[in-house]
């Protein structure tokens, strides 16, 4: 049976509705974190734009009281990256995720490698336990006990291995609006009170992220999740589910009732988040950001994925606020000059976004032209 086409534009709405950016919703934040499997988290901030982009009425306090009271926290998944996600979803897919950090262990030129041949790692798990348990600590701290122990490694090599091999979450007040501080890190089992789950399911996560994602081929999911070998789950998940072919030729997969808006959709102007997940995973990101634009977006500096406008659903330019202790400006650079309406339309949702970000100050939208230089 031919698989049915889908178009690039109508694969963009398929996204922009399961990630909740075709309209802002009222769902709890617990709800919405599910939604989209988390919400990357390398930096303290971009949670909370992600939420406030995809959510009526959101405010920062809405999301700091999930953080300290332990409904959502903040750990390494996907892709090796700090993740927040809620605390199910913690205990279930870091087990998944395991075989990515081992994996980088014996890769990492920096601190795997060479550096921790002949280490008796279930040793260093263990003590890193112990230590992170009796008392949650900061990376540097742990890294001094640690070499204490094995005075003859680097102290880098073998925290590394130690966030490797344990679920490890960084501890509010990281994360908080306003406060954040350096990572403390203690175990998910010990800040949560509860195991890993022991029987974690990847044909259960494939599926979650079709829901958020979708639809997708297997190389895809393996860009989002980091994990390989993947092609044997979708054989196994078999009919649940349907087969769609994009214009580019790949087959792509799906769950047979996920919403698919038609290709004219309209698409209101989104302010991402800065490392969006929506950014980052696809292998082919041409359902989002043009191949011409993505350079502009993906790995300017050290990984740094900055803000990023949507206009008619796909990334046209970028963002970022400047505060001083009077004015918040935010500063829009488009790939190309903006319609009249599309500029009009991007200023109003800058300005909201000042008004959510900066509350109490003077709001100063700026559109750079990008036919200026630099």
């Amino acid at each position: 049976m031919t698989d049915q086409p889908i178009g690039a534009r109508a694969l963009n709405r398929a996204l922009l509705d399961r990630q909740l950016l075709l309209r802002r919703v009222t769902l709890a934040v617990p709800e919405v974190v599910a939604q989209l499997v988390g919400l990357q988290a390398q930096a303290p901030n971009p949670p909370y734009f992600g939420l406030w982009s995809r959510l009526v009425g959101f405010t920062p306090d809405r999301l700091s009281r999930l953080i300290e009271d332990r409904t959502l926290v903040r750990i390494v998944l996907m892709r090796g990256t700090i993740h927040l996600v809620t605390a199910a979803d913690a205990l279930t897919l870091r087990p998944l995720i395991q075989p990515l950090l081992e994996r980088d262990l014996v890769t990492n030129a920096t601190y795997g490698r060479d550096h921790l041949a002949g280490v008796d790692l279930p040793k260093v798990a263990e003590v890193g336990r112990q230590l992170l348990t009796e008392e949650p600590r900061t990376m540097a701290q742990l890294r001094g006990l640690l070499a204490e122990r094995w005075p003859d490694r680097a102290p880098g090599a073998l925290a590394h291995a130690v966030r490797a091999l344990l679920p490890l979450v960084q501890l509010p007040p990281r994360g908080i609006w306003g406060r954040s501080g350096q990572p403390v890190c203690t175990t998910a089992e010990h800040w949560l009170g509860r195991p890993l789950d022991p029987a974690p399911s990847l044909e259960r996560m494939v599926l979650r992220y079709l829901a958020a994602f979708g639809p997708a081929t297997v190389r895809d999911v393996q860009a989002w999740s980091g994990l390989t070998r993947l092609s044997e789950i979708t054989d196994r998940l078999g009919g649940r589910l349907i087969r769609l072919r994009a214009e580019s030729g790949p087959t792509l997969f799906d769950l047979p009732d996920a919403p698919r808006p038609g290709p004219d959709v309209a698409a209101p102007v989104r302010f991402l988040a800065p490392f969006d997940n929506v950014l980052l995973s696809h292998a082919d990101r041409g359902r989002i950001i043009g191949e011409a634009h993505r350079h502009r977006v993906v790995g300017i500096v050290n990984g740094i994925i900055p803000g990023t406008v949507l206009v008619d659903g796909f990334v046209r330019g970028i963002w970022k606020i400047a505060e001083s202790r009077s004015t918040a400006t935010v500063s829009i650079e488009p790939f190309r000059p903006l319609s009249k309406r599309h500029a009009a339309a991007v200023i109003g949702e800058a300005a909201r976004l000042l008004r959510f970000a900066a509350p109490g100050v003077a709001p100063d939208v700026r559109i750079v032209d990008p036919s200026e230089p630099g």
